[in-house]
């Protein structure tokens, strides 16, 4: 499974912290789309599907959530609740985030412009593809 967490190093003093998100430093690509997922209800689950292609990382720059990733062979948990970590991801993994604090911000960070033939939104069609690649 290419899904990995990575530490980022924080920079500050006494007025606060600063964390930089650089390519080829601590982003293993080069940024085409930014988002964000806030206000999230209580109780909702957000993504439910893989990318063929995109690579991306997540980072809760405030606040908490935690991700269900899916090879199609195994399954891991991964919780974000600290701005100074961030979870990579790259090729076919289903992936559910759930459990967000009231106050979560999860930022994504993709390595090419939005484009729908990317995902894949149906499990089964999920396990489908990883058993042919």
């Amino acid at each position: 499974m290419t899904a990995k967490v990575i530490d980022f190093d924080v920079k500050g003093d006494d007025r606060g912290s600063l964390i930089a998100l650089e390519r080829g430093y601590n982003v293993p690509f080069d940024v085409k789309r930014v988002y964000y997922i806030f206000d999230t209800k209580e109780g909702v689950r957000r993504g439910a599907h893989a990318h063929r292609n995109l690579k991306q990382l997540a980072v809760c720059v405030k606040g908490s959530c935690r991700f269900l990733l899916d090879d199609g062979e195994q399954k891991r948990r991964v919780a974000l609740d600290s701005p100074d970590k961030g979870l990579y991801l790259e090729g076919l993994i289903w992936r559910e985030m759930y459990d967000f604090s009231p106050d979560c911000v999860l930022m994504v960070l993709a390595d090419a412009f939005y484009d729908e033939k990317d995902y894949i939104r149906e499990y089964d069609l999920f396990l489908q593809t990883v058993k042919k690649a």
